[in-house]
């Protein structure tokens, strides 16, 4: 596979002015960004027409047969939901754009209009992307809402937006929509993706509900196909994605058919040698827009897309009935895209079993850990199907051993991404035979990077070794802006004299000597202690995070305090193992709970801040152990995993009070 590993200190990018701030460009890109794929190729129905016309009979679009639902009862008496599952069956993209064709025109027989927002509400499969491109096809912005968004959220989306079509499954009417259709008085007409209706949830009156084949046959019918349907331009708005934000009420970010080209070509450019002969394992949020531009890159190229969820993923996924297959060891793809807390969980898993190993066993799965050695981990290579040559990361920096676990025992390089919702999922993608860990590579050929100084928080392009500073992105890929809130957009994005759009993203970077760029802090993040140092609270938990007694950290500091406190998840393995050592017994609460606990564990990231010259006053002093982890169910962190600071404030507000009060 790497036939060839280029010279990794060799320069990935520059900047074009001389300037330390930058522009910094792609070394391929220094004269001008990339915006398409091919020329005349300018909007989304056009790159799908050019797919089903180059690979017309090549399978598209998967979704494996259910055989079968069972409850599995665990000795702990909790019940479990299983699935049987079968093959794949596959849609050629001759088939789905037929299928995307009628359906688009079925909704404009519905009353769809183009250039007026259409919703969709539903989990990733293959449904959703007909459902995309009929909208990209007959030019109706597709509004996105996340599945794990809380009512108020979603119904501030769908009203914001004034929607009167949404686009849905079963389930998620029934445990999410349903309560807030009243909320959302515009709402007229329901399309379930499901094809056999058995029965349907109850909606209120004066809502129609119809599925996706009734619209389908609607759309195939000689005076729907008659109607002309309006072509999108390249400025027209293609999605409107809302984010979950890490505060407040989410913003609907406008993305025009443009914007995805761009960044779905800079993303082309960093997977080499894609094409029809690629599997990809779609399973995460096609409301994200990691997933949706990663399906859509695919799509460009003439590959297969199998989908997937995070419960039937790998034979030990949760849904998956023991002894059957889970989807990777069925589909066996060569591209994933990953958020971290899928590698971590991957990592984790791998490294219970080894510590479950005898002393021999141990000591040659160390020897060829650092050799490197393939066939020992031809098994570990089989938890995602063995065929995996790029495995995708991004929506939160990816911590260095599991980096670097994926890299050796999965045989698999890791593309390490930054990007946002603002810039189209486009920013950086670090070349993946790039093994330097916590960075996120170059500026993509689509998009330039620029440091702006930040004073309050001491950043400035000057700086030595490295400039450091705001980053900020520029390009075809950066977006419209965010959906009525002009006041965010003014102050958020900006166009400079060449007319090229650019993002202020708050976050804090430096970029290396070759060009690539390392996160190091976040703007938000920042609280002036009663003396008045300035903490960023990214930076201390950055730094903190790469302590293997850490899974999660949430630093916090109070501006009538002089000290930072924290909250700590701490891995659990390692824990016990201290647990151990210190003869503490106990559940994983109880342990947590323990104040002599509590101060080996402050010891340890003591010692572990000032080894990495953290400054005396940005160390917490003190700090509160969880035994729960964090994830987007418990509400104390984003989709992408990114901490929800004021959520986690209020959680443990009684902590803060007793670590500051000296309770």
């Amino acid at each position: 596979m790497h036939h060839f590993t280029p010279d990794p200190r060799r320069i990935k990018a520059s900047s074009i002015s001389g300037h330390p701030a930058g522009p910094y460009r792609a070394v391929n890109s220094q004269e001008k960004l990339s915006a398409w794929l091919h020329p005349s190729v300018d909007s989304l129905d056009k790159i799908f027409e050019y797919a089903a016309s180059r690979f017309p009979k090549r399978d598209c679009l998967g979704t494996r047969e259910v055989l079968s639902e069972e409850d599995e009862l665990q000795p702990n008496g909790k019940v479990f939901k299983k699935v049987i599952l079968g093959n794949y069956n596959w849609l050629s993209y001759e088939e789905t754009y037929e299928a995307s064709k009628s359906f688009g025109s079925g909704l404009a027989a519905l009353g769809q209009r183009p250039k007026c927002n259409i919703a969709i509400f539903c989990e990733t499969r293959a449904e959703w992307v007909v459902a995309a491109q009929a909208c990209f096809m007959y030019n109706f912005p597709l509004v996105t809402l996340y599945s794990t968004l809380g009512p108020t959220a979603i119904a501030h989306g769908l009203n914001e937006t004034e929607i009167t079509h949404i686009i849905t499954s079963k389930d998620l009417l029934q445990s999410r929509l349903k309560a807030i259709v009243c909320d959302v008085p515009r709402l007229q007409y329901i399309i379930l993706v499901d094809s056999k209706l058995t029965s349907c949830p109850s909606v209120p009156r004066g809502i129609m509900v119809y599925n996706m084949d009734a619209v389908k046959a609607m759309g195939s019918r000689p005076d729907s196909m008659a109607v002309d349907r309006r072509k999108p331009e390249s400025s027209d708005i293609a999605v409107i994605m809302y984010t979950s934000g890490s505060t407040g009420i989410p913003k609907g970010v406008m993305i025009s058919h443009g914007n995805i080209i761009a960044g779905i070509t800079g993303m082309a450019e960093r997977l080499p040698n894609l094409n029809e002969t690629d599997t990809y394992i779609g399973y995460l949020p096609l409301a994200h827009v990691l997933e949706l531009s990663a399906e859509l890159v695919c799509i460009s190229h003439g590959c297969r897309i199998g989908y997937s969820s995070p419960q039937t993923l790998a034979d030990q996924s949760t849904k998956i009935k023991k002894g059957s297959k889970g989807d990777t060891s069925v589909l066996k793809p060569t591209l994933m895209a990953a958020v971290p807390e899928i590698m971590d969980r991957i990592y984790k898993n791998v490294m219970t079993k080894v510590e479950e190993m005898s002393k021999l066993q141990k000591t040659l799965f160390v020897l060829a850990y650092n050799y490197k050695m393939d066939l020992v981990f031809k098994r570990v290579r089989a938890l995602l199907g063995g065929n995996m040559r790029v495995l995708l990361s991004g929506g939160a920096p990816l911590s260095a051993a599991t980096q670097h676990f994926m890299n050796i025992c999965l045989c698999c390089p890791v593309g390490q991404g930054y990007g946002l919702t603002e810039t189209c999922g486009a920013g950086t993608i670090s070349e993946i035979w790039d093994y330097s860990t916590g960075r996120v590579g170059a500026p993509l050929i689509c998009s330039e990077i620029t440091l702006k100084d930040w004073e309050e928080g001491g950043y400035y392009s000057t700086d030595k070794p490295n400039p450091r500073g705001e980053i900020v992105i520029g390009g075809p890929n950066v977006t419209m802006g965010y959906y009525k809130k002009e006041s965010r957009n003014r102050e958020d994005f900006y166009v400079d004299e060449h007319g090229q759009r650019w993002f202020c993203t708050g976050d804090i970077g430096e970029i290396h000597s070759d060009g690539c760029l390392k996160i190091i802090d976040r703007k938000k993040d920042l609280v002036k202690l009663q003396a008045g140092e300035y903490v960023s609270l990214g930076k201390v938990e950055a730094v903190l995070k790469n302590c293997s007694l850490i899974d999660n950290i949430c630093a916090y500091a109070n501006s009538d305090q002089s000290y930072v406190i924290s909250f700590v998840v701490p891995n659990h393995k390692q824990l016990m193992v201290l647990a151990e050592q210190m003869q503490l017994k106990g559940t994983r609460e109880e342990i947590c709970n323990n104040a002599q606990m509590e101060k080996e564990v402050l010891r340890i990231i003591t010692e572990a801040a000032v080894s990495a010259k953290m400054e005396r006053f940005e160390i917490p002093k003190k700090i509160r152990l969880s035994a729960e982890p964090w994830t987007p169910e418990t509400g104390l962190v984003t989709d992408a995993f990114k901490l929800k600071r004021k959520e986690l404030k209020s959680h443990y507000q009684d902590d803060i009070e007793r670590m500051y009060g000296g309770k």
